[in-house]
């Protein structure tokens, strides 16, 4: 049987199928003369097991150990799945509580409560554009923690972008409910609280992105130098550098030092920081010329001198780098 007609029957797409294949859950068992895959009936019982298996829940790789790893113990593949319902029942529960929050603020009639409710479920939808809706919706309709929550579980950048123009619309409360996703396990989280603090105005937002340059992740610490930088946080200087110097970021980064030096004063301090690492053996070429297109941005006779000194570089990348830069600056 080709694939087609396999497709057809079983109802799983020729691309799923495919998929299955290439992760080895499916090995098709022949090929005819025009190399197309031919399927057995071993075959298709095989696809009904695997969908049979994510039915349940599993993940494709828990599948592929089910069916081919002969000390597979189905006991433990019951506790997980236990174990995964558990947590679903946990996040319903977790649910009910916002909207217990939502009935307390005593909303004025049904069609209130049903809008806010109709939202909460947009917000959680599988469908991207839906809650890219949701987020979009007036502010005063989605509870804030709602907002909060979701920019820090969303993974779709536009949807992520949406959730971050309404929280920085919100009232309050929205900052110390993203500053909870900086001590998150995940990377991803961290990520998504502070680039969301990132976008907030107000005192208690730069407070709690001034913290975050102290926290463990670089990550973490850069969005938060970037944001503090563009608010004209002189202190953010020396994570910005260290930025430049590892390559994160770095041409956010060396925009941020140009905004904050603007004048003599603060331009001397940043060039001596950016000059710094120019001094360490162990600063690669490819750092150096980061550090010479950083210092193109900032004005002043220490910047150009330090370009001057570039120009003598032992890499030639980089001596062409400062040479370049320095043309522009006596150009302007």
């Amino acid at each position: 049987m080709l694939i087609g007609e396999v497709a057809r029957r079983s109802g799983v797409s020729a691309r799923m199928l495919r998929h299955y294949e290439s992760l080895g859950l499916l090995r098709p068992s022949g090929r005819t003369g025009s190399g197309y895959r031919e399927y057995s009936g071993a075959d298709i019982q095989r696809i009904f097991h695997v969908e049979s298996l994510r039915a349940m829940g599993l993940s494709l790789r828990e599948i592929g150990r089910a069916l081919d790893d002969p000390g597979f113990t189905p006991s433990a593949l019951v506790d997980d799945l236990i174990r995964r319902t558990r947590e679903r029942i946990a996040a319903e529960t977790e649910l009910l509580t916002r909207l217990r929050r939502v009935q307390a603020t005593d909303p004025a009639g049904w069609e209130d409560v049903l809008q806010v409710v109709t939202l909460l479920g947009a917000l959680g939808s599988k469908n991207a554009d839906a809650r890219q809706r949701a987020a979009l919706a007036p502010v005063a309709e989605v509870p804030v923690e709602a907002l909060a929550e979701a920019a820090l579980g969303e993974s779709d950048p536009n949807v992520a972008g949406a959730l971050r123009w309404a929280l920085a619309r919100t009232g309050g409360g929205g900052p110390a409910l993203l500053a909870r996703g900086l001590g998150s396990p995940e990377a991803a989280v961290r990520e998504r609280a502070v680039r969301s603090l990132a976008e907030m105005p107000g005192g208690e937002a730069t407070a709690l992105l001034r913290d975050a340059l102290a926290h463990p992740d670089a990550v973490v610490r850069g969005h938060a130098a970037l944001a503090l930088g563009t608010r004209g946080e002189a202190d953010v200087v020396p994570e910005l550098v260290d930025m430049v110097v590892a390559g994160r970021n770095d041409t956010d980064a060396a925009d941020a030092l140009s905004v904050l030096a603007g004048d003599e004063a603060a331009a001397d301090r940043i060039t001596a920081a950016l000059v710094a690492p120019l001094a360490h053996d162990t600063t690669s070429a490819s750092a150096r010329g980061r550090l010479a297109q950083a210092l193109a941005g900032v004005p002043g006779a220490a910047a150009s001198r330090a370009l001057g000194e570039l120009l003598a570089d032992a890499d030639r990348a980089v001596a062409l780098t400062a040479a370049y830069v320095l043309r522009l600056r006596d150009a302007g």
